[in-house]
């Protein structure tokens, strides 16, 4: 149902989960354990599967906690619970409040989980292509240090995201990354398709944060490739299926 970084699982009063889409009661695309809110998967299935999050991560339903995404470098600060209808607009949440489990959704983009146990702060990245880009993962470790957490405290993993062995990009995209920095030429390889690159998003998000300082775990699991165990947008795009599961990526302060 869940996978654990081993570093943030040594963190002393952190508990966290890179949810699998395994242990819910949803069905067909969305089987079975579909956390979004945004999917078309009946309301009532998507509220028992976050339910059993919540409950996996020792939290109450409504401490579950998740915002709405837009592929930017927008970060919240979570000091109490809010409505699912009333969620924040951003791409990162931090928080020093204990038992609330911040999270973000995915299907194939990085989710980072950050902690300061020593501060007793935590912190959830939605690390696409876009928000990496324009600096989500940097904005979430400001975020944390105005909580009072000292970046060379803080641990992060980065759960199941889409290879570079599945994610072909186009040559706009591969001009885009190198004006902002020659140096993320590594980070694409070719494609058998004239004008396209496989792009190593991982890698460039482990980059990123080892350039502020910041040591990553990487569980290196491929979404795309693992359709038993993980949900993902692209794969589902080739399938031409009309929509497709989300994960849920959540860390939470215990007693």
């Amino acid at each position: 149902m869940l996978l654990q970084a081993k570093t943030l699982s040594a963190q002393p009063g952190i508990r966290h989960g890179f949810f699998t889409r395994e242990g819910g009661v949803s069905d067909g695309l969305y089987a079975s354990l579909n956390g979004g809110t945004g999917s078309n998967d009946t309301r009532e299935r998507v509220i028992e599967n976050r339910k059993r999050m919540a409950a996996a991560l020792g939290c109450t339903p409504e401490n579950f906690l998740t915002a709405y995404q837009i592929h930017s470098p927008e970060v919240v600060v979570a000091d109490g619970p809010w409505p699912q209808d009333q969620r924040p607009k951003a791409d990162a949440i931090v928080t020093k409040t204990k038992n609330l489990a911040i999270g973000i959704s995915t299907a194939d983009c990085g989710p980072v989980l950050f902690a300061d146990a020593n501060a007793r702060v935590v912190g959830a990245a939605h690390a696409g292509w876009r928000g990496a880009v324009s600096g989500v993962l940097e904005a979430t470790i400001v975020a944390m240090e105005k909580l009072g957490a000292q970046k060379k405290n803080i641990t992060a993993a980065l759960g199941p995201m889409i290879s570079q062995t599945n994610y072909e990009v186009g040559q706009d995209l591969v001009d885009r990354f190198k004006a902002e920095n020659s140096a993320n030429e590594n980070f694409f390889t070719p494609s058998p398709r004239t004008g396209h690159a496989m792009f190593d998003l991982p890698g460039y998000v482990v980059a990123r944060l080892a350039r502020s300082g910041i040591a990553c775990d990487n569980l290196a699991l491929c979404t795309y490739a693992d359709p038993a165990r993980f949900y993902s947008y692209r794969r589902s795009t080739h399938l031409k299926e009309p929509d497709y599961g989300r994960h849920i990526n959540s860390i939470v302060l215990s007693e």
